[in-house]
């Protein structure tokens, strides 16, 4: 399908706010991404009257079950994730209701021919309309499995404009460019791009939009939004928590591609993006991606001067004494893997031309904290005797993503008294205070809207080979060259020596 046919598809769904009648698919129907963060988004949506009439979740896996026993799943995940016994019971009972299953290996014929005769009946009796998303919450390995079979069954593609399909993919997109680029192939073969959401979380998170909002809504910012009035921007995506029980996938994965390769990326990319001529999902994503073919490549063999890998050691954490990586469950005692990643990247074009954008993701930290923080430059002359203009604090406008939602602004003003004296201060905006509202769960958010058509916080499939590309020399340096000082930061703290050293070279230094 044309980009201007696709997103004629998308003006005619965003028409119905709440995007259509349809089944949901959940291959993983039984899994912890399911029963966590999927089915509790969906009830979240059906408390707030917002899911489409008539809405089916269809769980699929491998194990055999009947229906009232996916259902009491469904229901004890709910009441474990989603306060579901706080909620109107009768919206309870009626999201139950509208929950089936079916189970059968995912290479098998008969679960896709059983799969397909449920969800037509289903759309008999109720006479709605035949739209479903394919939800894959499951390992990246059967991603193709599924993808062909749904293609073999006649079940990804349709004919008019009468009804639609969609998936949702979940990350990671391939564990290098060139996995990424067949997974890409494959799923080529059974869906059109424009049929596909590449789900990150991330995106989802209502200061991360803000982002967009605040830029271009708003006349005063974005005219200081470039080189000649910021001075450098720092990205952090902080947890205090290890791995917990994800030390095999952890093993396999590492932070430079868990975090940095999509999450933190993709936030730079909102941050760094020229203004889209409209807010629809080609155009923004047109001009996030124009940034990451921006990002100036790291070598293999520069990799040491821009990028810092670390480990987290035994540590106290919330006064509470953690073990280090090395000794968390299912992880190789001599491990090698990375929990902690610092960058500093360069957007090469007229906006950006020598600011640097620094970046950092680790386990194991102080707190919880991910923030975009713009740092704006010195006033070039302080006229007041008492402060040179290096002692006074430059401008900084933090969007903090995550615990708290906020947006802060410091600035100097004067201390009250006889004498001149300056200090910080801020201007605070926190989202619950202002708008008195839940703020909605990042899942929630994107899958609504996957049910209306609208992909602009989605991965598109150049967008993510363009990460793996700019990630891949990193990943090969540290292949060839173990680290011979793991592990180099003890829990509860802010990483290696070296993170800190990757500022200070440039007369700079995190913000804490």
């Amino acid at each position: 399908m044309s980009n201007m046919r696709a997103d004629e598809a998308l003006r005619q769904v965003k028409t119905d706010a709440k995007g259509g009648t349809c089944s949901m698919v959940i291959f993983g129907g039984s899994g912890d991404l399911t029963r966590r963060k999927i089915l509790p988004a969906l009830f979240n949506s059906a408390k707030e009257g917002i899911l489409p009439e008539h809405f089916t979740v269809i769980g699929c896996g491998k194990p055999l079950m009947s229906v009232e026993e996916y259902r009491k799943i469904v229901s004890e995940a709910l009441l474990n994730f989603a306060k579901a016994e706080k909620a109107d019971q009768n919206v309870l009972r009626h999201f139950i209701e509208n929950v089936f299953y079916v189970g059968g290996g995912f290479e098998e014929d008969a679960l896709y021919t059983q799969l397909d005769e449920l969800i037509q009946s289903n759309c008999k009796a109720r006479t709605c309309s035949d739209n479903r998303i394919y939800y894959l919450s499951t390992p990246p390995s059967v991603f193709p499995i599924i993808t062909h079979q749904l293609a073999q069954h006649g079940m990804s593609r349709v004919e008019g404009t009468n009804y639609w399909r969609r998936i949702i993919i979940e990350k990671p997109f391939g564990r290098d460019l060139q996995s990424a680029r067949e997974l890409n192939a494959e799923i080529a073969k059974a869906f059109e791009e424009w049929q596909v959401y590449r789900i990150d979380h991330y995106l989802g998170k209502e200061t991360v939009q803000n982002v967009m909002a605040f830029r271009f809504a708003n006349g005063i910012f974005e005219p200081l939004w470039n080189r000649n009035y910021i001075d450098h921007i720092q990205i952090t995506a902080a947890e205090s928590l290890g791995v917990e029980d994800r030390g095999g996938y952890y093993e396999e994965a590492g932070a430079l591609r868990d975090m940095i390769q999509n999450h933190v990326l993709q936030v730079m990319t909102l941050v760094a993006m020229e203004p889209p001529s409209t807010f629809d999902a080609n155009a923004v994503r047109d001009e996030r991606v124009k940034v990451m073919r921006a990002i100036r490549p790291i070598k293999e063999d520069e990799a040491d001067k821009y990028f810092v890998r670390g480990q987290y050691a035994a540590g106290v954490v919330h006064n509470e004494m953690v073990s280090g990586y090395r000794q968390e469950a299912k992880v190789n005692p001599e491990s090698a893997t990375e929990t902690f990643v610092a960058a500093k990247l360069f957007v090469d074009n007229w906006r950006w031309a020598g600011v640097p954008f620094y970046l950092r993701t680790g386990k194991r930290m102080p707190r919880r904290d991910s923030e975009i923080a713009i740092f704006f430059k010195r006033t070039p002359h302080m006229m007041f005797t008492h402060a040179a203009t290096d002692e006074v604090a430059p401008n900084v406008l933090v969007l903090q993503i995550q615990p708290d939602e906020s947006i802060t602004m410091s600035f100097e003003a004067k201390v009250p008294g006889p004498d001149m004296n300056l200090k910080s201060v801020n201007m605070h905006f926190a989202y619950q205070e202002a708008f008195n509202a839940e703020i909605a769960e990042a899942y929630q958010r994107l899958i609504l809207d996957c049910m209306r058509g609208d992909a602009t916080l989605f991965m598109r499939k150049d967008m993510v080979e363009v990460a793996w590309w700019l990630v891949m020399p990193i990943l090969q340096r540290w292949y060839k060259n173990k680290p011979k000082n793991f592990p180099n930061y003890p829990a509860g703290t802010w990483g290696p020596l070296e993170s800190e050293l990757l500022l200070t070279n440039d007369g700079r230094k995190w913000r804490t």
